[in-house]
C-alpha cells in the first residue's frame, strides 16, 4: 500500500480494487498524471473521469456546491458504489469534467480503495482498469494483460464481484440517473422520496 501511495505522489498510475471492479488511479490534482491515464485508457475526448474522495473536506476541494438531494444520497449510499455528479470548483481539470462543469465523486466502501485515498490525501481517479471498449477486469491478472509495465504499482484485492460498475447520478440540477449500476435506480428514487 505504501508503495502505491508513493507512486501516486510521484505522478504514477496505480491499479486498485473497488467494490465491483479494478480501478485505474492517479492523483486527480496532477495534470501530467491525468494525461498518462487518458493515454493508457485510450479515452475519447469529452468523456469525464470520476474521482474517489475520503471525506467531506476532500469533497469540498473539488465540488463548488453539494445540492441537498446529493447530500441525501451521500448519507444513504456512501461509502458505496454511487457516483454523484456535482458542480465542480473552478480550476478542477477539464480532463475530469470534460468541460461540462460537473465532477463525478464517490466514497468507496472497499477498505483498500479507502486506504489509498487516505494515504494520498487527495482525490483519486476511479475509471475501470481497462482500455476503452475492453471488458473491465475482476482480477489483477486481467488488468496486467491490458497494461503490463505501464502501471507503477498494483494493489491486489483478489477476485472482485465484477458485473456493473457504480451507479452514476447527476445531482447538479434535478436528480438524473445517468447509468444504473450496482445500486438499482428504484433504490435511488426511494431514498430521495424517504428524505424529502
Amino acid at each position: 500500500m505504501q508503495r502505491a501511495v508513493e507512486a501516486l505522489r510521484c505522478g504514477g498510475v496505480v491499479v486498485y480494487p473497488t467494490e465491483t471492479l479494478y480501478g485505474l488511479g492517479v492523483d486527480a490534482t496532477d495534470e501530467q498524471a491525468l494525461g498518462r491515464l487518458v493515454d493508457l485508457k485510450g479515452r475519447e475526448e469529452g468523456k469525464p473521469i470520476s474521482v474517489l474522495v475520503g471525506d467531506r473536506a476532500m469533497l469540498d476541494t473539488v465540488a463548488a456546491d453539494v445540492p441537498a438531494a446529493a447530500e441525501r444520497l451521500m448519507r444513504r449510499f456512501w461509502p458505496g458504489p454511487l457516483t454523484i455528479a456535482v458542480p465542480a470548483r473552478p480550476g478542477v481539470s477539464r480532463r475530469l469534467t470534460a468541460g461540462g462543469g460537473t465532477i463525478g465523486v464517490r466514497c468507496s466502501s472497499h477498505p483498500l480503495a479507502a486506504a489509498l485515498v487516505a494515504g494520498l490525501g487527495r482525490p483519486l481517479t476511479t475509471p475501470s482498469a481497462n482500455p476503452a471498449g475492453a471488458p473491465p477486469p475482476r482480477t489483477l491478472a486481467e488488468a496486467r494483460r491490458y497494461f503490463g509495465d505501464a502501471i507503477d504499482a498494483w494493489v491486489d484485492g483478489g477476485v472482485l464481484p465484477g458485473g456493473v460498475g457504480s451507479t452514476v447520478v447527476d445531482a447538479s440540477n434535478a436528480i438524473e440517473i445517468i447509468r444504473e449500476g450496482a445500486i438499482p435506480a428504484a433504490e435511488i428514487t426511494a431514498a430521495l422520496r424517504e428524505e424529502s
